[in-house]
């Protein structure tokens, strides 16, 4: 059943107890939510993860001036990103092999210390360089979350620990701002880099201790245990010794959610990327401005990955099916994405940062949505390599909209780009509905 210690975990079972139990006896009453301290460790991973992502892009118009880097450089810069993370799959594959504990703890150290070299670079192609060598092992946070949730969560409970783990990508963008101005103000744009390298390697040391698979954590309760494997889907149950690859990529559903992330993703790079570049060159915000209200959208993103699984169990308490619950949420998300295109035509910069909001909790709606179908669609031992490959197609269209955006930016402007992200998620609703099938 779990993937990285499969031996023990039988042997336990064949005793009734788990380890810590055999070791202490069973009269002694265990944490009962262990699998809810690994997601909130985990969440604090997220944080870190999106607030390295996320300082560029608010430390831009500080870089830029400094560094004399013209729009279409920065593009490049951000696009080297996006290439390096679309190696998702590659990072999914990885992880699915090697398990959460070792092989997540390599992706963070080094990505921590990628970004501690952030503090030390000049020129644009410097920091192309490392924003590609940061993207390649970043790409690991979205399927280790998956495998996470896979492992630890029954599924009746994937949709909420889903959301709740991709609230630390919301947090991790909400930080930036402050983070950067303080950086700003009190030393330089490149403090903000030193600090969240460090949180990262001190993360590292509280997942070496506290992280285990069910199967081995030393205060799992039995009873947790049970809850945790009665609750998995029969049909995904079955264990395999390597994640069958060629086999997986002939799958529709898989090519199904990657389309859907594809089209939704570019909203998310256009919120952590270009939002703030946008605030100072169309509604001519300071930084004063922009650590005031340029955390505004990510909070709102922050409730979008509640309202998604609460939908979804709304919709499952009147008879719906799972994944069709899954779609219909998607779908709402899209509905509300709609919004977006306004951004560029209302007069007001408050309703322009109002509309940025709408459009962060549309986007965490369903994107945490379509996340979470990989594990409701594929087996444990695929479920990372799963959303790997999907979180590839979702940098390929950042990719793809940040070069073109930063391409044609100084002569068309922003409104186009607000009106296509605006309809895109309609695009992908549709292919949700007519693609995927359910699980026999």
């Amino acid at each position: 059943m779990f993937a990285d210690s499969r031996a023990p975990a039988e042997a336990d079972r064949s005793m009734g107890t788990t380890y810590a139990e055999q070791a202490e006896g069973p009269h002694v009453k265990r944490f009962p939510y262990i699998r809810w301290t690994i997601i909130g460790l985990f969440v604090a991973a997220m944080v870190i993860n999106y607030l390295t992502r996320s300082i560029l892009g608010v430390a831009a118009p500080a870089i830029m001036a400094e560094q004399h880097i013209s729009s279409a450089q920065y593009s490049w810069i951000t696009g080297a990103f996006q290439f390096g993370i679309m190696f998702q799959p590659v990072a999914g594959y990885l992880l699915d092999l090697f398990g959460l504990k070792f092989g997540f703890s390599l992706f963070v150290a080094v990505w921590s210390l990628i970004t501690l070299g952030h503090g030390f670079a000049n020129g644009w192609l410097g920091f192309a360089g490392l924003r590609g060598a940061l993207g390649l092992v970043e790409g690991s946070a979205q399927p280790a979350g998956m495998k996470v949730v896979a492992e630890w969560f029954p599924a009746r409970e994937r949709g909420v620990a889903g959301g709740i783990y991709q609230i630390g990508a919301s947090f991790g963008a909400v930080f930036a701002p402050p983070l950067v101005a303080w950086a700003v103000f009190h030393h330089s744009w490149r403090a903000a880099f030193f600090v969240a390298g460090g949180l990262g390697l001190l993360w590292v040391l509280a997942w070496l201790f506290w992280y285990a698979p069910p199967a081995r954590h030393r205060s799992l309760s039995t009873d947790e245990r049970n809850l945790i494997v009665g609750g998995q889907e029969a049909s995904l149950a079955k264990h395999r010794r390597r994640p069958p690859l060629g086999e997986l990529l002939r799958r529709r559903n898989l090519w199904a959610i990657a389309a859907a992330r594809f089209l939704a993703d570019p909203v998310w790079g256009m919120l952590s990327l270009w939002m703030p570049l946008y605030l100072v060159q169309a509604r001519h915000f300071d930084l004063t401005q922009i650590a005031l209200f340029a955390w505004l959208p990510f909070l709102a993103a922050d409730l979008g990955c509640l309202f998604g699984p609460a939908v979804v169990a709304f919709l499952q308490r009147r008879g719906v099916n799972l994944i069709d619950a899954r779609r219909g949420a998607f779908t709402l998300g899209a509905v509300l994405m709609t919004g977006m295109m306004f951004v560029g035509s209302v007069n007001s910069p408050v309703a322009a940062v109002a509309l940025l909001c709408l459009g962060g909790f549309a986007h965490q709606t369903l994107s945490v949505t379509v996340i979470t179908l990989c594990s409701d669609l594929f087996p444990q031992d695929q479920v990372a390599t799963a959303t790997g490959v999907s979180g590839t197609a979702a940098n390929l269209g950042v990719l793809l909209f940040t070069l073109t955006l930063g391409s044609l930016v100084d002569q068309v402007g922003y409104q186009p780009f607000f009106i296509l992200l605006g309809l895109l998620d309609l695009a992908g609703a549709a292919l949700l509905w007519t693609l995927v099938r359910k699980p026999a």
